[in-house]
């Protein structure tokens, strides 16, 4: 299978040293359907801005399929 999605020991963290992923590794298939679930501050929406190309301040690799479309809603 060809991945839609692919994260390869991806890292974040904010200035001050909080670390909110440490070596993810994901892969998507096509049509996967996925949730993000998680307390507040735990990184869900830093996770998606990741996915979208919003955030480009982290370690490791995250790259989407050639040809994919990725939309990012703000919640605010």
């Amino acid at each position: 299978y060809q991945y839609v999605y692919v994260m390869k020991g991806l890292s974040k963290a904010f200035a001050g040293g909080k670390v909110v992923f440490k070596d993810i590794w994901l892969s998507f298939l096509p049509g996967a359907k996925i949730g993000v679930l998680g307390p507040n501050g735990a990184g869900k929406s830093t996770l998606l801005k990741i996915m979208a190309g919003l955030d480009k301040d982290f370690t490791g690799e995250a790259w989407a399929a050639e040809g994919l479309k990725i939309g990012y809603l703000e919640q605010e």
